[in-house]
């Protein structure tokens, strides 16, 4: 048996109990936790800022020093009472979701400086590029968050698009 294949078994065979690496680690804190030790940078602080939620789910929800929000849609407000789309196409729709999620992070002590990760989906792909020149205008230039984008069929009250944010505190 080869050095490197020894090491990686003893590590597997040793992974609960020797700390051997990240998943040791993970596996202490799930211990403690269900012996009832929480630690205060895994708890879930649910967030309310525009009051009691219409919808069934929290509008931002911070755990640690990460603000991780709901998807937003260009309705107007962020505060989800709004029951249809801006009009004006996809830039109209695009704008607004942003200033929503500006809205929030901002109610929550954050802000678009601060976002380090955005999911976009889109009703239809091809309106990528339209989307696309209005996100880019509310991150500054180099600092721009990691980024997934799909395309979606049906998103909720017929809009184009809808962003969700994941922030630092």
């Amino acid at each position: 048996m080869t050095r490197p294949i020894a090491l990686a078994l003893l590590c597997a065979a040793t992974l609960s109990t020797a700390g051997c690496g990240v998943r040791a680690r993970r596996t202490d804190r799930i211990a403690t936790a269900v012996a009832g030790k929480v630690d205060a940078s895994d708890t879930a602080v649910y967030l309310t800022p525009f009051g009691a939620p219409t919808r069934p789910f929290s509008p931002a929800v911070r755990v640690g020093n990460l603000i991780l929000l709901s998807g937003q849609i260009g309705t107007d407000g962020a505060s989800a009472s709004s029951n249809a789309p801006v009009p004006g196409g996809i830039e109209a729709e695009t704008r607004q979701a942003l200033e929503n999620i500006r809205t929030t992070l901002t109610a929550v002590g954050s802000s678009m400086d601060k976002v380090v990760k955005c999911t976009v989906m889109m009703a239809d792909m091809k309106e990528w590029d339209r989307m696309n020149a209005v996100y880019r205008t509310y991150f500054k230039p180099g600092r721009l968050p990691a980024r997934s984008a799909l395309g979606a069929n049906g998103l909720a009250l017929g809009a184009r698009v809808e962003i969700e944010c994941i922030a630092t505190a």
